[in-house]
C-alpha cells in the first residue's frame, strides 16, 4: 500500500485543476450528449436556451457529484494500485476534506437546477444520487458493477427527456436502456487494464471473473445490444432517416472499438475507451440535432 505522498495538498487558484483532474471533466463528453439528445427528441425540437441551461446545470452537478464520491470512496483502493495512485486524493494533491466540500458544491448545483426544471425532476434527483454512492461499493461484491454504472449514467437522456416534457414515455426508456449497455460495455474494457490487480486484491469486475476472452464476447453483446435499443428509440420517439444514419454511424464507431480492444495492448485500450466512445457520443447527439433541424 503507499504510505508517502509526493505532493502538497493544493491551495487558492490550484484547487481549480486539481478539482477538475479529480473529476476528469473531459469525461463530461460521455453522458452530457446524451442528456441534451434526450432533451431535443422530447419534442422534437430545440428546447429554450434557459431550460438547456438548467439541463447542463444538473448534468454538471451530477456528474462532478459522482466523480468525487467515487474517488472519495475508492481512495484507498486507488492508492494500493499503481495504476491509480497518482490520482488526486492518494497522490495528497486534493485531501478528503477538499472533496467532501466538492460533493457538497456539486450536490447543491443539481438541487439547484432541478428545482428550476418540471416537479418530477425534483422528487426523482435523491435516485441518481443513491446510484452515485452505491456504485463505487457494487465492485466489491459482484462482478455485476458495471452494469449498475451502465445504469446509473443511462439516466441522463431520460433526465433530459424529463426536464423538458415532465412525463415517462417509452423512448426515454429505451434510451436509457441503449446507453446503459453501452457504458457497461467500454466499462468491462476499462477493467482490463486493472486485470491483474483486481484479482490479487479481491476486486470484482467481468474481466477478473471470467477472462479477457469472455470479456470480448460480453463486451460484443452489450454493445450489439446497444445499437438495436437506439434504433428501437428512435422509432418509439418517431425520428426518422436522420436519426437512423446516426444509429448507423454509432454502429460503425462500436465495430471499431472492439476491433481495437480484440487486438490487445494498453495503448489501444486507452483508445477504446477515452477516444471512440468520446466520438460515439458526439456523432449521436449531431444526428439527433439534424433530426430535429429537419423534422
Amino acid at each position: 500500500m503507499v504510505t508517502s505522498r509526493a505532493a502538497q495538498p493544493a491551495q487558492g487558484l490550484a484547487l481549480v485543476p486539481a478539482l477538475l483532474g479529480l473529476v476528469r471533466f473531459a469525461h463530461t463528453v460521455f453522458a452530457l450528449p446524451f442528456a441534451l439528445a434526450g432533451a431535443f427528441l422530447a419534442r422534437m425540437e430545440v428546447p429554450a436556451v434557459s431550460r438547456i441551461g438548467w439541463i447542463l446545470l444538473a448534468m454538471a452537478g451530477a456528474r462532478s457529484l459522482a466523480m468525487a464520491l467515487n474517488r472519495l470512496i475508492d481512495a484507498e483502493i486507488d492508492a494500493r494500485n499503481p495504476r491509480t495512485a497518482s490520482r488526486e486524493l492518494p497522490a495528497g494533491r486534493l485531501t478528503r476534506t477538499h472533496v467532501a466540500w466538492f460533493c457538497a458544491a456539486s450536490l447543491a448545483a443539481l438541487v439547484i437546477a432541478v428545482a428550476q426544471l418540471p416537479r418530477v425532476t425534483w422528487y426523482l434527483w435523491p435516485v441518481p444520487v443513491a446510484l452515485f454512492v452505491l456504485y463505487p461499493y457494487a465492485k466489491r461484491v459482484t462482478w455485476a458493477c458495471h452494469l449498475l454504472l451502465g445504469v446509473t449514467i443511462g439516466i441522463a437522456p431520460m433526465g433530459g427527456w424529463l426536464a423538458v416534457t415532465g412525463d415517462f414515455a417509452l423512448a426515454p426508456v429505451l434510451l436509457w436502456a441503449a446507453v446503459a449497455a453501452w457504458i457497461a460495455g467500454f466499462d468491462v474494457i476499462y477493467a482490463l487494464l486493472d486485470l491483474e490487480f483486481d484479482r490479487a486484491h479481491g476486486i470484482h469486475s467481468v474481466p477478473a471473473r471470467f477472462g479477457p476472452r469472455r470479456e470480448l464476447a460480453i463486451t460484443r453483446a452489450l454493445h450489439a445490444a446497444t445499437v438495436a435499443l437506439l434504433a428501437l428509440a428512435g422509432f418509439a420517439a418517431g425520428a426518422g432517416a436522420p436519426y437512423v444514419a446516426g444509429v448507423a454511424v454509432c454502429g460503425a464507431v462500436l465495430l471499431y472499438e472492439n476491433a481495437l480492444v480484440a487486438k490487445g495492448g494498453e495503448d489501444r485500450l486507452k483508445a477504446a475507451f477515452g477516444v471512440a466512445n468520446g466520438v460515439l457520443a458526439v456523432v449521436f447527439f449531431a444526428f439527433v440535432v439534424l433530426e430535429v433541424a429537419l423534422s
